[in-house]
């Protein structure tokens, strides 16, 4: 998804090539016969922009003579089995970067270092807060936030200003909104949402107080069944009554951004930064002009916008790492806010760093801006080692959403989705 979101945004120099930097071989460093030292680090394709990274190890290795830092480029496809393995092994990768919703597995496992006392190096003080919920797992830290990348509202321009709609910031007005554009053109949906887009689902959640599970002592339990998830799911489905998308799948069967969008007919949805880019690549290639516009999720009041899913990476340092305290100080440099300013400025607001404060100023009205208005609402899945479970197919959650839209009682149907829940959160 990384990848595909900064390719979207059409940022330059953004195909990472760190060859240079280090070969790819998966193994951890240590010293050479000379007293040398090498730091590995492991990032993700397509997370670390060349320059960005280059001249963070050039301030490294200038305060620590001896000391060299390579950087292996890791896929996506099949990480989870690869960290898995490097993580039990004597010689790590000494830093590695974690998917956000991972993070906490391994640290369950033990396979990371605690950072807890090694909080104010790494600046934690000045980290977003939703991002840092998923660095965190029985109140001990486990690695430093990264960036992350949200959602927010895609619109057409043109149909917004023929039915006379400009952007809503509540919940109110974005269901006037809709009112006026399925009166404006009855053929065209107002908003595309499948049935069981459920990170969006989720944020709505948010925004009632609730979460999609709570601890229960020292157990976890569904809690879709709650007031505030219940209210949620009503809100959806009103805001889904105003599509003709489908009640059983999700925005990525058929991926709403290319298989759906492009045909036209479609006067807003709601995506992530690289989908907005693959529908104007779309279009441009079937010969239409996409001219689109942004905003963040509506909140239940002005004041702020709606909460939203944060996907992202975290940086975690080997719990077997021969060089443990040289990367923890390489996380804090990395992590820390004057790096983060030029990884935001290098990507053009195309992904979030962990500071607010060092937040890339973007284009107005462009994706990054709107993107940028809801960070400091983000938020993150229930972190603990079993929500992985959770996700797996079938999602309870999306069954719940689709029984819902399809008539079926919410707090009813919650009851049902927390059982199953409750039963695979717990699993280990």
């Amino acid at each position: 998804m990384k990848r595909k979101l900064i390719a979207a945004i059409g940022v330059a120099g953004m195909m990472v090539g760190i060859a240079a930097c280090g070969s790819d071989d998966g193994k951890g460093g240590g010293a050479d016969a000379g007293g040398n030292k090498t730091l590995t680090v492991w990032v993700m394709d397509g997370s670390a922009p060349d320059a960005w990274i280059k001249n963070v190890n050039k301030e490294f290795e200038a305060k620590h003579k001896g000391v060299k830092v390579k950087v292996e480029v890791q896929q996506w496809n099949g990480i989870q089995e690869k960290v898995t393995t490097a993580l039990s092994e004597d010689a790590p990768p000494d830093v590695l970067e974690l998917g956000n919703t991972q993070t906490a597995g391994y640290a369950a496992t033990g396979g990371l270092a605690d950072l807890t006392e090694d909080k104010a190096e790494l600046g934690a003080d000045g980290w977003n807060k939703g991002m840092l919920a998923s660095n965190e797992l029985d109140g001990k830290l486990y690695s430093a936030p990264w960036y992350a990348a949200n959602r927010v509202v895609v619109y057409d321009k043109a149909a917004f200003k023929k039915a006379g709609v400009t952007p809503p910031k509540t919940r109110a007005e974005w269901i006037a909104g809709l009112k006026k554009l399925k009166a404006s053109d009855s053929k065209s949906q107002p908003i595309y949402l499948p049935g069981q887009s459920w990170y969006v689902y989720a944020g709505f959640v948010w925004d009632e107080g609730g979460d999609l599970a709570v601890k229960d002592g020292d157990k976890w339990k569904g809690n879709l069944s709650s007031p505030e998830a219940v209210a949620a799911m009503n809100f959806y489905k009103e805001l889904q009554s105003y599509s003709t998308a489908p009640k059983d799948k999700d925005e990525a069967t058929p991926q709403q951004s290319t298989d759906i969008v492009p045909k036209g007919g479609v006067a807003s949805w709601i995506g992530l930064g690289w989908e907005a880019g693959g529908a104007i690549d779309a279009m441009k290639k079937a010969g239409k002009t996409a001219d689109f516009g942004y905003f963040p999720i509506p909140g239940k009041t002005a004041d702020k916008p709606g909460s939203v899913f944060f996907g992202g990476s975290n940086l975690a340092v080997s719990e077997r790492s021969p060089n443990k305290d040289l990367a923890k100080e390489w996380l804090a440099l990395a992590a820390g806010k004057e790096h983060m300013a030029k990884y935001a400025e290098a990507t053009q607001g195309a992904l979030l760093p962990n500071n607010d404060a060092a937040q890339f100023k973007p284009a107005a009205g462009s994706f990054a801006e709107a993107m940028a208005k809801a960070a400091p609402v983000g938020k993150i899945t229930p972190v603990t080692p079993g929500w992985a479970n959770v996700e797996t197919a079938p999602n309870p959650i999306k069954d719940y959403m689709t029984k819902v839209l399809k008539g079926e009682d919410a707090k009813k149907a919650g009851e049902a989705a927390d059982k199953v829940i409750t039963e695979r959160v717990n699993q280990q």
